[in-house]
């Protein structure tokens, strides 16, 4: 007669530690680019997840990462497949501004935080209602727009051609970078757009020839970015040509080849760690991402779009101990917790910088985060 009840204590504690087990496990959602316009970001970004910790405080870290393709619409879907299948505790990605921008509806209606991949500063600017639920690691584009403004001022450049991705991406650098360089003075005298997918920019790139600014801004990200840098030295451009941190990988580099020889642009520390003084507050925290990704992938193999997944682990990692004080994992609670956590946490140090969060600041990153680089002899050199 005492057999059976055995063995149904058994199954009934099986099941109660199986439970238990499922309420400890953490699970994060990531979608990234892994395919498409912007796989040359995306890849590094993927590559990433697989350096992350499996567990932080006790706790066992699943990730479920899926690819968007670079589609805004897979990227929601993406996204909600993670909250209403998986139910994860955490979103991450996606790669580009218009992806992310995109996914916040989706978040916030689930309320599940999320930390993206992709720079434009409205993806946590403002901090609204649906903004509340939402992190990035990248730097803004205001922070790296007053570092180009800062050399192109210190260059002597009094005039200013622009061209820019026709999406989130390039509509958000013009915003921020027209008004710092109009505090610095500086007049844009051309203004074009083209699309991620176009295989020819002639047409706007002889509207900025013909206006012969002193310096060129090219707002695009990725391989696209080179399409633009490559027509103006066919058309004979000899002025200043700019890119922005978007392009900051060796694909680019290989696409643009001899074309880019000389272009400046802004980008995390991550990019020249090796190459910065002693006393550089990231150097540490850079170097140690950069040995992590070259000692799986190969040396010369890290890009910074890597480092901005990896600086996303960095903050789950800050923040987890504190909300697993309030809440179980799985839970509505333990994802306001775990929201309320990374919004709280001090001095984290990243791969692109130091992170300070507060309720009026997503982003957490200062100047520090920043530096100019120069593109000479096909690869990438701190300049300052």
């Amino acid at each position: 007669m005492k057999k059976p009840v055995l063995k149904s204590l058994t199954v009934a504690l099986g099941v109660a530690f199986a439970a238990g087990a499922a309420w400890a496990e953490v699970k994060v959602g990531v979608t990234v680019s892994a395919t498409g316009p912007a796989a040359s970001l995306g890849i590094p970004e993927k590559n990433t997840i697989e350096l992350m910790p499996k567990e932080i405080a006790g706790e066992q870290i699943t990730y479920i990462v899926l690819d968007d393709a670079s589609d805004t619409t897979t990227a929601v879907k993406n996204t909600r497949k993670f909250i209403t299948e998986d139910n994860v505790d955490l979103v991450m990605g996606s790669t580009t501004s218009p992806n992310s921008l995109a996914m916040i509806d989706v978040v916030a209606e689930a309320k599940v935080p999320m930390i993206s991949f992709a720079a434009s500063n409205r993806i946590v600017e403002p901090v609204d209602a649906k903004r509340y639920w939402v992190f990035k690691t990248p730097q803004n584009d205001h922070q790296m727009s007053t570092a180009i403004v800062e050399h192109m001022v210190d260059s002597g450049v009094k005039t200013v051609g622009f061209i820019g991705f026709a999406d989130a991406y390039g509509e958000g650098w013009f915003e921020n970078f027209s008004k710092v360089a109009e505090a610095r003075g500086l007049k844009i005298i051309a203004n074009e757009r083209y699309n991620r997918t176009d295989t020819s920019v002639t047409g706007q790139v002889l509207k900025l020839v013909q206006a012969n600014p002193d310096a060129i801004l090219i707002a695009g990200s990725g391989t696209p970015a080179a399409l633009p840098q490559k027509t103006l030295k066919e058309r004979g451009y000899r002025g200043k040509i700019y890119q922005t941190h978007g392009v900051a990988n060796n694909a680019f580099l290989r696409v643009c080849g001899k074309d880019c020889e000389g272009t400046f642009l802004p980008a995390g520390p991550v990019l020249v760690a090796e190459q910065l003084p002693a006393d550089h507050p990231v150097k540490a925290s850079a170097m140690e991402y950069v040995q992590a990704y070259e000692s799986k992938y190969g040396k010369g193999s890290v890009s910074t779009f890597g480092g901005h997944a990896w600086d996303a682990g960095k903050l789950l990692a800050a923040a987890l101990p504190e909300a697993l004080k309030k809440a179980k994992p799985g839970t509505p609670e333990f994802r306001v917790a775990l929201r309320d956590a990374l919004e709280n946490v001090k001095n984290v140090a990243g791969a692109h910088g130091i992170f300070n969060m507060s309720k009026d600041d997503h982003l957490g990153l200062d100047q520090r985060a920043r530096v100019m680089v120069q593109i000479q002899n096909g690869t990438w050199k701190y300049v300052k």
